[in-house]
């Protein structure tokens, strides 16, 4: 599924070829997406596009009197493509813009197509949205004190998009490494000190995402066609029964929350 990397390298891509364009039309080939696609999206013609947002793993076409709700599911995708260039079987939505189509591709449908003019943030899928993990909100103090209340493992924690956005599981056992934190470490007995290192480590391995273009495990491209390659420079996700890059320890792999966890026994504790 797209998480943090992927949506932030997809919105990087898009903004500069729709910002200030005006929305010529829409086309819905498939309406039955994770949640029907409302009919309002028919009547977007004549409105300007002034930005795309992120929030979470949402993209948010800021139309002036609403927003255009963009979800990518697990298995979706955002192209520019020139007006008039074919759909194929998967793609679902065009957004047109003159002489260029916004167009989503989703073999599973798990992805969305949404209309707002309420305010973006109360919008019933992002107003229980946790911090954004690359603003200064996520700091060691900040992180510590959501930790508190939690006696599961940190790396379920970490996943849980209530209390940090965007921590899919690729970047989760990723950054835990960095931290030199083990998976399994209750939430709540993480120090003030421990938690400085785990926020840093998030920081870091988002970031590290986004300049590789993301992660592309199945389906993923940006909105130029190209794929991620940050899964080529994991330091344990997917490497079990590898030797780690950093000490020669056997990588392990177990399972948290029906999702596989990686992690060096030797680096993390």
């Amino acid at each position: 599924m797209p998480e943090l990397p992927e949506v932030e390298v997809t919105r990087r891509g898009l903004e500069p070829q729709l910002a200030g364009r005006v929305i010529s039309g829409v086309a819905v080939r498939e309406p039955r997406l994770r949640w029907p696609v409302p009919r309002e999206v028919h009547r977007l013609a004549g409105r300007t596009v002034r930005a795309i947002q992120r929030r979470g793993k949402y993209l948010l076409v800021d139309c002036g009197d609403g927003h255009l709700i963009l979800h990518l599911g697990m298995s979706g995708s955002l192209r520019v493509l020139p007006a008039g260039t074919p759909a194929q079987k998967h793609d679902h939505f065009d957004l047109q813009l003159g002489d260029r189509i916004l167009r989503l591709r989703d073999p599973r449908r798990f992805g969305a197509v949404l209309w707002t003019r309420a305010d973006i943030d109360t919008h019933p899928l992002l107003v229980h949205l946790g911090i954004e993990p690359l603003t200064r909100e996520l700091h060691p103090e900040r992180l510590h004190q959501l930790t508190r209340p939690h006696r599961t493992g940190i790396k379920q924690f970490l996943m849980d998009g209530r209390r940090i956005v965007g921590v899919g599981n690729i970047y989760a056992n990723e950054s835990l490494f960095l931290a030199g934190i083990h998976p399994r470490v209750p939430a709540r007995k993480l120090s003030l000190e421990r938690c400085a290192r785990l926020s840093a480590a998030i920081k870091q391995t988002l970031r590290a995402a986004i300049r590789a273009g993301g992660s592309s495990l199945r389906d993923f491209v940006g909105a130029d066609g190209s794929e991620g390659y940050f899964q080529q420079r994991c330091w344990v996700y997917d490497r079990a029964g590898k030797p780690c890059r950093r000490c020669g320890s056997i990588i392990r792999k177990i399972q948290q929350g029906q999702r596989s966890t990686y992690f060096c026994p030797t680096c993390q504790k």
